[in-house]
């Protein structure tokens, strides 16, 4: 992982922390400030975590390979790609901020901007042959599986002094 690309060094991070047994609220109010530092935090059950790695963990690379898909659609109908980027880059901002600043579903917010028989709703339905939503959908189960996964090697490779007893 290059931290170089991580939202927390500009403050847009989107971090999740569960408590453990030993742990107490107050321990948890600590931590909690101490992330929010970097962006949003969030307590999660344990259960949960594989699927913030998921959404937030791997989300970014998701949201990058966004970015530069709608800089080469915009590059291939004739923008020059710095323009492309700025404006792909900019949309993307400007819908996150509705998103958590509006009290709207981001459905009703994508049904706000496609005018009956105009450019969005094309632009959505073709979206929706190529299976957009579902292979999102598929990405963030896959990254939360390969988490579970790295997790369980984790634990057998850590030796029984080391491990917990609850």
């Amino acid at each position: 992982i290059n931290a170089e690309y991580m939202g927390c060094l500009i403050g847009m991070s989107a971090s999740a922390f569960t408590l453990g047994h030993t742990t107490t609220q107050q321990d948890g109010q600590l931590l909690k400030t101490m992330f929010e530092g970097t962006g949003l935090c969030v307590e999660v059950e344990e259960r949960l975590m594989d699927a913030v790695t998921g959404v937030s963990g791997s989300g970014p690379a998701y949201v990058y390979m966004f970015i530069q898909s709608l800089t080469d659609g915009g590059v291939r109908c004739g923008l020059p790609r710095p323009t492309a980027l700025q404006l792909a880059a900019q949309t993307v901002m400007g819908a996150a901020a509705m998103v958590l600043q509006s009290d709207k579903h981001p459905e009703a917010l994508k049904d706000a901007v496609c005018s009956p028989g105009g450019t969005t709703i094309e632009a959505v339905a073709a979206l929706e042959e190529g299976c957009f939503r579902s292979t999102v959908i598929k990405a963030v189960s896959a990254s939360a599986t390969r988490a579970k996964e790295l997790g369980k090697l984790s634990e057998a490779e850590e030796p029984d002094s080391k491990k917990q007893k609850v």
